[in-house]
């Protein structure tokens, strides 16, 4: 087994990590799969959530004669968040969005609406338009909201590794010079923009509160 292992270094300098194992030092990577999602050293979910995105839409094509205006509206809204949202939003708890990412998703949410209507884009039809032909609103961003609260709110109810982990800080201090840019976004930042982490994890203390709080909330993005 450790013939196969490799070694990657989650960081923001590309450094390689010398380890060594059976007197051979372990192949460095810039990327791997885990549990069907990719992790980068750069620590962002882009690569990841493309592959999602470009999987669903394969999908999409498969199914393509289930998607036919026969059909009931309704009912292949509910086809399309099924087979082709199931697939592009897998883990998505622990995506931590930018902003350019969030374009992404919400330009496949609105593919995935044109592709339904067959409304192609030498229509020059806008995607108002098109959301008030399908009846919709702008909503993978608040699915993704409400799967993270979900997620977290159980983990800040627990007793357990991950909430430790969360909560936890790293002894000492890095020193940090000529870093251009604001700070990157963190994997609670999403659900606490507003609110400090105390008051967060005191939401979340009620699960039937915390639960209807964030499927009736809508994320200003």
């Amino acid at each position: 087994m450790w013939k196969k292992t490799k070694v990657m270094r989650i960081s923001r300098q590309p450094l390689s990590v010398k380890i060594m194992i059976g007197q051979k030092q372990r192949e460095n990577v810039e990327s791997f799969k885990y549990l069907g999602s990719i992790l980068t050293n750069d620590g962002r979910c882009t690569c990841e959530m493309k592959c999602r995105i470009a999987m669903a839409k394969a999908a999409f094509s498969k199914k393509r004669t289930l998607f036919t205006s026969i059909l009931d509206l309704e009912l292949r809204k509910k086809l399309v968040k099924c087979y082709v949202w199931s697939i592009s939003l897998y883990g998505p708890k622990t995506w931590t969005l930018r902003a350019v990412d969030q374009k992404h998703l919400e330009s496949f949410e609105m593919w995935c609406w044109r592709k339904m209507e067959k409304i192609s884009w030498t229509d020059h039809v806008k995607n108002e338009e098109v959301l008030l032909r399908v009846k919709e609103q702008r909503n993978i961003l608040h699915e993704i909201s409400k799967r993270k609260a979900n997620w977290i709110g159980h983990i800040l109810r627990q007793n357990c590794l991950l909430q430790r982990v969360i909560e936890g800080k790293i002894k000492g201090g890095i020193q940090v010079t000529g870093r251009r840019g604001r700070r990157r976004r963190k994997l609670l930042d999403d659900i606490k923009e507003r609110r400090g982490y105390s008051h967060l994890k005191e939401e979340a203390l009620d699960r039937t509160m915390w639960k209807r709080l964030w499927t009736c909330r809508k994320t200003d993005y």
